[in-house]
């Protein structure tokens, strides 16, 4: 057995090897080469194993045990190499990642609603601060409730498919609201009286893509039903409404006509760039009002009689006011927006520009 290859000098050998192997790598990459290596199916050490039964059966049994105590030994050495190598590579990679958390450092983003949802919530704000409620409706939406019920007779333009967006088939009546005034017939018809709303909501129609018009668009619209009001009451809450979005800005209402109001206005606001100064002034013109001192905001009016009777409203004993304002066109008087298509393309440097102003 002197020179035979399981004796306990070439076993020695084996063992010394690998574990100089083992000890030799310094990352888990040359550890895995060391292992198949020494301990692999091929390594010579497994290839021991296969000789035992080579070997007379009165030593078998001392060669064998031999062969297990290298081999243990051998494993033992690969698994606290493994624990070393470990400890040193995560040592490393701390070593790597340190942050000293006293530096400055520049801070990512935080989100932001969109100007239009910030100027929504901040408009309605305003009236909740007066004991107004908030009143929502579907988007698809009943033509009675869309025209009808508003004093807009079958011939009206409005019902048009130039203007309005109906749902196929045509036959079920149903179109994409083109304002949110069915939320105030709503409203009347199942809210008790008194009435004192704002609706806010996106509004459709078939208008072109361009910058002062979009097919999809915001509207805030307010609506009061109750004894005695006046069209007093709609100036001084519209003046309201105006002096807390705009500052000191006046406002003016002219006479208009819509069906669902009688008499019916228009609100418009004393032009912030000039202030009016632009009048009658030729060497000092004013692009925003077009010198004319004022710019329309929305419209308005007393209810129409016939709109609180198609909703079972008394018209002897009740009253009300309605207005309603874009709240692109809004965000455009009040930030210096130019074209509405900034609003709808989701550029992030819009918003971040606006939402300052609209906040």
């Amino acid at each position: 057995m002197e020179n035979h290859p399981l004796n306990e000098k070439a076993v020695s050998a084996l063992t010394d090897r690998a574990l100089a192997a083992f000890d030799a790598a310094r990352s888990f990459a040359e550890l895995k080469a060391a292992r198949l290596k020494h301990l692999g199916d091929k390594s010579e050490l497994a290839l021991l194993n296969k000789a035992i039964g080579t070997i007379p059966g009165a030593l078998r049994k001392e060669v064998g045990q031999r062969v297990g105590a290298a081999r243990a030994k051998v494993h033992l050495a690969l698994a606290a190499r493994e624990k070393e190598i470990t400890s040193a590579e995560l040592g490393q990679r701390l070593a790597r990642e340190k942050v000293d958390v006293t530096l400055p450092v520049g801070l990512a983003p935080v989100g932001e609603p969109h100007p239009i949802t910030a100027l929504i919530d901040e408009l309605g704000d305003v009236f909740i601060a007066m004991g107004w409620e908030i009143a929502e409706g579907p988007e698809l939406e009943a033509e009675w409730m869309n025209f009808d019920a508003l004093n807009l007779g079958p011939n009206h333009p409005a019902r048009a498919t130039s203007d309005t967006l109906f749902v196929d088939p045509v036959e079920n009546h149903l179109v994409l609201r083109t304002h949110t005034s069915p939320v105030q017939i709503r409203t009347m018809l199942s809210h008790p009286l008194p009435i004192y709303v704002v609706c806010p909501g996106t509004t459709y129609r078939a208008d072109e893509f361009d910058a002062t018009h979009v097919p999809a668009f915001h509207q805030l619209e307010g609506l009061v039903v109750d004894k005695g009001i006046t069209m007093g009451h709609l100036k001084g809450s519209l003046d309201h409404l105006a002096k807390v979005m705009f500052g000191g800005v006046r406002t003016r209402i002219r006479p208009s006509y819509f069906p669902f109001t009688e008499p019916s206005a228009e609100i418009d606001l004393e032009c912030f760039v000039c202030r009016g100064a632009s009048v009658g002034d030729p060497n000092a013109p004013c692009r925003t009002c077009n010198s004319e001192g004022w710019i329309e905001w929305g419209g308005c009016g007393v209810v129409n009689p016939r709109v609180l009777a198609a909703c079972g409203i008394d018209t002897d004993s009740y009253s009300g006011f309605a207005f309603g304002m874009g709240v692109e066109r809004t965000l455009m008087f009040r930030n210096g927006a130019a074209d509405m298509r900034d609003m709808v393309e989701g550029d992030i440097r819009f918003s971040r520009a606006l939402i300052g102003g609209a906040r």
